[in-house]
């Protein structure tokens, strides 16, 4: 009688479970377009890798459809390019991601951390709607003949308020997704808005509950020690100007 080795084969069951879940893990991208002149474009999906944009899968529009797939047995954030031009930010997930594009909008669903992210998308414009209706309505009103002063106090506090909720909004979308790509990538596509690295009180309060992964996420880690070396110099000119004025009225 042969001997079988139980662990031996407890093992080699493992490795094929893997191996089946490893490959079961696939992204598939589905996209269609009402926009007329995209047949023959090509749509790129691309990573940023180390300051350079990567291509990860390509398709060819066809009758305003195209389609790419592939494993993903890594979660990445992407961007959909059409030839060279970025069009909208994909997550790469196991599943499949529909991608409509038309005139008036680019929306993608299908996939948990693609609906959560266009979730959030579509709060964030309308949000920025109110923002700019705000800023036609002060228009309006000057335009109408009341006074400036008068129309910024009326305004104010509903673009403070505003200002506030918007903030907020996204800091909390980036507090609830510390675990996974979308954390680095909200906070990244945030800190873009700035006209260079620095720690803004928002940004303060982030990295204040921020657990290790997030801090140690490649892009954020570089934005970091950008942000904490402009500080330094900010406060250094800073200090430099007190001090010359100081000397100015001693003399």
């Amino acid at each position: 009688m042969v001997k079988v080795n139980a662990g031996c084969v407890l093992s080699s069951v493992l490795i094929v479970l893997l191996a089946l879940t490893s490959c079961s893990r696939k992204y598939k991208v589905e996209g269609t377009s009402s926009v007329t002149g995209l047949d023959g474009k090509v749509m790129l999906l691309k990573v940023l890798q180390d300051g350079d944009w990567v291509t990860v899968d390509s398709a060819e529009v066809v009758h305003g459809l195209f389609a790419m797939a592939g494993s993903a047995d890594t979660t990445r954030m992407v961007t959909l390019y059409m030839d060279d031009e970025p069009l909208m930010p994909l997550v790469l997930e196991d599943g499949k991601v529909k991608v409509t594009i038309s005139s008036a909008q680019l929306v993608a669903g299908g996939t948990p951390l693609n609906d959560r992210l266009y979730e959030f998308i579509d709060h964030r414009n309308a949000l920025e709607l109110q923002y700019r209706e705000l800023v036609s309505k002060h228009s309006r009103m000057v335009l109408d003949g009341t006074n400036v002063d008068e129309v910024r106090q009326r305004l104010s506090k509903e673009t403070e308020a505003l200002t506030g909720e918007l903030n907020n909004y996204i800091k909390q979308f980036i507090t609830d997704n510390f675990e996974n790509v979308l954390g680095p990538s909200i906070f990244m596509m945030m800190c873009s808005t700035l006209p260079y690295p620095v720690m803004t009180p928002e940004i303060e309060d982030i990295m204040r509950v921020a657990p290790a992964s997030f801090k140690e996420n490649p892009l954020v880690q570089d934005y970091l020690a950008k942000a904490k070396e402009n500080m330094q110099l900010i406060e250094e000119s800073r200090r430099l100007q007190q001090n010359a004025g100081q000397a100015t009225a001693q003399r």
